[in-house]
């Protein structure tokens, strides 16, 4: 890592230099632009993610967005965090062969709670290349319904563990898309072959990880690295090590980035984001770009549901939902932080997002 570092960082040259990394402020011109600079995207839940590279992309829509999954030009699956991720083709192999020993092993015990052990995922291994070689797809229901008819259990969460682990062991991905919220299922190697050439140790692995993660969200700290990587601090510094002269110093306290010299140091701009989006959930530490309260008020029972939120100048200053459609358009109600600035601020954002679903933008209104 080389150390040039300035004074400890502001905050709000820390959201600048964020936006700017995350593509929030000028963006990127593809699907496959904006996955390859953040490694890797939450996607859980498919609608929200599309938006979530939708707001990177000027004047997408979520066909395009569609057509790039189709291609497998972004790939979704549990590359880390034992959660839904687009991410880098490139990249997935050697991310899953750095997390997924763990995530596997956290799950045992509820693998043994649902009977589902070696034996059992070895024959629905069998069941699943069985259906899916060839280059077939199929949904979840149609790969359960194949595991039923061999004998393997399904009832309850039996099956999406199922599909689960055999994504974990590298087997399963997600392919073709299916509806909006949907996608089929593809055998990994078919539907994203592997790069030919050498394979990276784990060490280098780690060091593309790294600098990865530091290029698409930093400046950053190796901490925020662990958390958001689902990694333990070991291999978090073992990147950092691997990552030498890619990475450098931001400032004279703990943040990294990839270039500290070209960073935009005054946050601008009025985003309108999905849930999970990765400019709240891709770091550990957020307190650069939202109060604790206001964090609270993101999550607010707690649970791991995020609420959509917006961001004016770097900052998180409101949460959003859409109301159901009223004679063909679709309005908005805003639940305010105390730093919100006008809302017609934000009514050029909601309608670049109407825009990406091909709606109509009725009214946006403070929640009463």
């Amino acid at each position: 890592m080389t150390t040039s570092p300035t004074a400890d960082a502001d905050p709000r040259t820390v959201r600048a230099a964020r936006l700017a990394a995350q593509g929030l402020d000028t963006g990127f011109a593809s699907p496959a632009q904006v996955v390859d600079r953040l490694v890797c995207v939450q996607a859980q839940d498919l609608a929200a993610a599309k938006w979530v590279l939708g707001a990177r992309i000027p004047g997408s829509s979520e066909a395009r967005i569609d057509e790039a999954i189709d291609r497998a030009e972004l790939l979704r699956s549990w590359p880390m965090r034992g959660t839904l991720h687009f991410v880098s083709p490139e990249l997935y192999r050697p991310i899953l062969r750095l997390t997924a020993e763990r995530v596997l092993q956290r799950a045992t015990t509820i693998h043994r709670r649902e009977g589902l052990d070696d034996e059992v995922a070895a024959r629905a291994r069998a069941v699943a290349v069985a259906e899916l070689e060839g280059g077939r797809s199929a949904t979840r229901e149609e790969l359960q319904a194949a595991w039923n008819r061999a004998g393997i259990p399904i009832e309850g969460q039996r099956g999406y563990h199922l599909l689960w682990r055999l994504a974990n062991e590298g087997l399963l991905c997600c392919g073709p898309i299916e509806t909006r919220a949907r996608q089929r299922f593809a055998l990994l190697d078919e539907w994203s072959p592997a790069a030919p050439g050498p394979a990276l140790d784990d060490d280098e692995a780690l060091g593309r990880f790294f600098v990865g993660y530091v290029r698409g969200h930093g400046p950053v700290t190796v901490r925020d690295f662990a958390w958001w990587g689902g990694l333990t601090m070991a291999q978090a510094r073992t990147g950092l090590a691997a990552a030498g002269d890619a990475v450098v110093a931001y400032d004279a306290e703990r943040y990294l980035a990839a270039d500290a010299s070209s960073a935009p140091t005054a946050p601008a701009g009025r985003q309108v984001l999905a849930p999970f989006d990765e400019y709240f959930l891709g770091y550990g530490d957020r307190s650069a770009f939202c109060s604790e309260a206001d964090a609270l008020r993101v999550v607010p029972g707690k649970n791991g549901l995020f609420l959509p939120l917006l961001v004016a100048d770097g900052e998180v200053v409101g949460t959003w939902k859409r109301r159901p459609p009223r004679r063909g358009a679709v309005g908005i109600d805003v639940t305010a932080f105390d730093a919100m600035p006008s809302l017609d601020e934000f009514r050029p954002a909601f309608e670049r997002w109407a825009a990406f679903w091909s709606l109509t933008l009725d009214d946006v209104v403070l929640a009463g």
